[in-house]
């Protein structure tokens, strides 16, 4: 694995434990590997089973890095330099700790709801309401970050995706 401990560029992985991967997912992903590019760091999904096939949207991006070995597997080194990104942590992120650590590592904190992480200090909205059109709107069953508008800071493509869902019929969505 390319950029891990031991090296100056900062890594981001998020062990992918599902079997699939949706569109929510593949939304998100994609979102948050161009966001690393843009910040010049690395952002890899490791434990990605091997006969998964990646959605095109996220094959094409140059700032994913896929890894079929689990994160045991990839960071059997330099372990004092990887930070696991815990809800549960009775001490939270500081500046500093981007000189501490080379890695960070998301595992299964993803969408919480309720939030177990400290937000204070970050604008956010709970539970959106999201207009489908005049007579139909969504509300979304999670915290978000609030966007300069007031919006629910999403994904591109997401509240496309959220549109398409509610057009679907019951038994579209079994």
């Amino acid at each position: 694995m390319e950029s891990l401990p031991g090296k100056k560029t900062t890594t981001y992985i998020v062990e992918h434990l599902d079997p699939e991967l949706g569109p929510w997912s593949t939304l998100e992903y994609r979102a948050i590997a161009q966001e690393s590019a843009k910040a010049g760091v690395k952002f890899f999904l490791s434990s990605v089973p091997k006969v998964m096939s990646l959605p095109l949207e996220l094959r094409d991006l140059k700032s994913l890095m896929i890894e079929h070995l689990s994160v045991e597997e990839l960071l059997q080194e330099g372990k004092e330099r990887v930070c696991l990104l815990d809800p549960a942590a009775t001490v939270e992120l500081s500046p500093q700790d981007g000189t501490k650590f080379d890695v960070f590592l998301f595992g299964g904190i993803l969408g919480d709801d309720p939030p177990r992480v400290s937000q204070k200090d970050i604008p956010y909205v709970d539970y959106p309401e999201l207009r489908i059109d005049e007579n139909e709107s969504t509300e979304m069953p999670f915290r978000y970050v609030k966007n300069a508008d007031g919006s629910p800071c999403m994904p591109e493509g997401m509240v496309n995706l959220i549109k398409a869902d509610s057009e679907k019929g019951f038994g579209d969505l079994l």
